[in-house]
């Protein structure tokens, strides 16, 4: 199945770049490009990508405003966002979390790294590396957020199995599922099946959501500022 990828930034010389990239793939296409995030919005309503590579500063509607109105259209539920930006500081990964993102990389990624991301999304999965990014996550992802789905995510635990719930807390802690598998004694298939019951008990559209669950639930801590 190709990929069908939108990208969102306002350089012409930058999507031209990915494009030319993403295109280079057999498994992957881009359909579509933006250069500001109302533009985002209205070509992924149009053309329906798989996942959208979005910019976070760009004029007018920004990618962080952007992402968060595809994210909550219910018929884009199957668009995945992947925002990749020049300005990777903690309240931007917070905030393209909160608003749905599916992933947060840096501009400075080389070319595998990119294509690996957008596959990684594409499937449902989150990208909560490197290292760095996961310690963001783990440190300011439980900001308040008083929302209905936030004020049933008690109940909806509940559902939950102890083995899915052990299984939440460490896809909130960072980790893939290979790494789950190794660390539980099981194989990659049974640690996604947990992963993917879990999101559909939960009513998550990705590992992402998965990860800001555990932390506004209380399933996990927030880690103090230094």
């Amino acid at each position: 199945m190709t990929i069908r990828v939108l990208l969102a930034d306002d350089q012409t010389l930058l999507r031209a770049t990915f494009r030319m990239l993403i295109d280079s793939c057999a498994d992957m296409k881009v359909i579509a490009e933006a250069a500001d995030g109302a533009d985002a919005v209205a070509a992924t309503r149009e053309h329906r990508p798989d996942v959208v590579v979005m910019d976070i500063r760009m004029p007018g509607t920004d990618g962080l405003a952007a992402t968060a109105t595809i994210c909550g259209d219910e018929a884009l539920a199957a668009t995945r966002v992947l925002i990749l930006t020049t300005f990777e500081i903690d309240e931007y990964v917070a905030r393209a979390l909160h608003a749905g993102a599916s992933g947060f990389l840096g501009k400075d990624v080389g070319a595998d790294e990119l294509l690996a991301a957008i596959r990684t999304v594409a499937e449902g999965d989150a990208l909560l590396s490197p290292t760095a990014t996961r310690a963001l996550i783990t440190r300011f992802l439980a900001l308040p957020a008083p929302t209905a789905t936030a004020r049933a995510i008690p109940a909806a635990l509940a559902t939950l199995t102890a083995r899915e719930r052990e299984i939440l807390v460490l896809v909130a802690e960072g980790y893939s599922n290979q790494d789950i598998a190794r660390h539980l004694v099981i194989s990659p298939l049974t640690a996604r099946t947990h992963v993917h019951r879990a999101m559909a008990k939960l009513d998550a559209r990705d590992r992402a959501q998965l990860v800001v669950i555990a932390y506004q639930s209380g399933l996990l801590q927030r880690t103090p500022p230094d």
